[in-house]
């Protein structure tokens, strides 16, 4: 997700973001705000439940039925395409492992564990994320690898959740083979990525794959009409197909451009005159007209419609994405 952390050098995780919570000065009003600035949205609304995840129950639900069954891997990789959920499991399943009443798949949300690791949570010593986008080399790897055996501080296990994996390096894999291969009982390791293919096949093959797919669109516009309730912000109905299609199937992007959407809203809400102007999409009055031009044979209403969509300082390339 968004928010890093260092290979294996890092100091206690800073949940979600990789910050401890004595970096980030919070007012008393309220868990979402930090330093008199509103969370992004997709952060304020991140799951904290495989329940709360959308769109992935190909996934949620063996994972779940894994936990209750106590055949909990030691090696996980989760793929799939940007903001559609690998992290943010990732880190519900570390929930679920450390909960003091778990394994389970319904954490508590009550014991020390779930606290440090729930949304707005200090993070916890013993679940550490990595971003292997920076932190990628033989030496980070040989780093972890020696820190790996020290058993887990205060929790049941020790969690390395390894993001942008396919940016570890082949050296870097295969130091880290060994550990993967045949870790010690207080040892998990979920790596994320957006390119399984990259990830070498000695490591790809001691894991469990689950691949995440996008979000269809109908399920994505029912959790942003939900999101946008809980805001209190009035929203026209037919902004939310624009917003999906803006997204594509990432819950993170779509939630980012709602973000935008909500933030400048003026008393009526979000209008569709509004979002189709931020977002560069065509009336779809311009469309039927230009359509209906077409149809009727008429140029000069169609080149009437094309003046209308440069005079309003749009791209007349453009003029048909909608």
């Amino acid at each position: 997700m968004r928010g890093g952390s260092c290979f294996a050098r890092c100091a206690p995780h800073a949940w979600p973001d990789g910050h401890g919570a004595s970096d980030r000065p919070r007012l008393s009003v309220g868990a979402d705000i930090v330093v008199g600035v509103s969370l992004a949205l997709y952060r304020r609304y991140r799951p904290e439940s495989f329940a709360e995840v959308i769109g992935q129950e190909h996934v949620t639900d063996p994972l779940q039925q894994a936990l209750r069954n106590n055949r909990v891997n030691h090696a996980y990789l989760f793929s799939g395409p940007r903001g559609c959920g690998k992290t943010t499991s990732a880190r519900i399943l570390a929930r679920c492992l450390n909960c003091e009443q778990g394994p389970t798949p319904t954490p508590c949300g009550e014991c020390q564990s779930c606290r440090d690791l729930a949304r707005n949570g200090p993070g916890s010593i013993d679940v550490i994320e990595i971003d292997a986008a920076s932190h990628g080399g033989v030496d980070d790897a040989r780093d972890l690898r020696e820190k790996a055996f020290f058993g887990p501080a205060g929790s049941r296990y020790k969690i390395y959740i390894i993001d942008e994996a396919h940016m570890v390096t082949p050296a870097g894999f295969n130091a880290l083979l060994k550990v993967v291969e045949e870790p010690p009982e207080h040892l998990k390791f979920i790596f994320a990525t957006t390119e399984p293919e990259k990830v070498i096949g000695t490591i790809r093959s001691r894991t469990h794959h689950y691949p995440f797919r996008l979000v269809p669109p109908g399920t994505l516009r029912d959790y942003l009409a939900e999101v946008c309730a809980r805001e209190a912000i009035p929203v026209e109905p037919v902004v939310y197909p624009l917003v999906v299609r803006a997204g594509a199937g990432s819950v993170r992007d779509s939630m980012s451009v709602m973000d935008q959407l909500l933030a400048g809203a003026g008393e009526a809400g979000v209008t569709y005159t509004m979002a189709t102007a931020l977002l560069g999409y065509t009336d779809a009055a311009l469309l039927d007209d230009v359509v209906d031009a077409f149809a009727a044979g008429d140029g000069a209403a169609a080149f009437e419609v094309v003046d209308r969509v440069i005079e309003g300082g749009n791209d007349p390339r453009r003029c048909g994405i909608w």
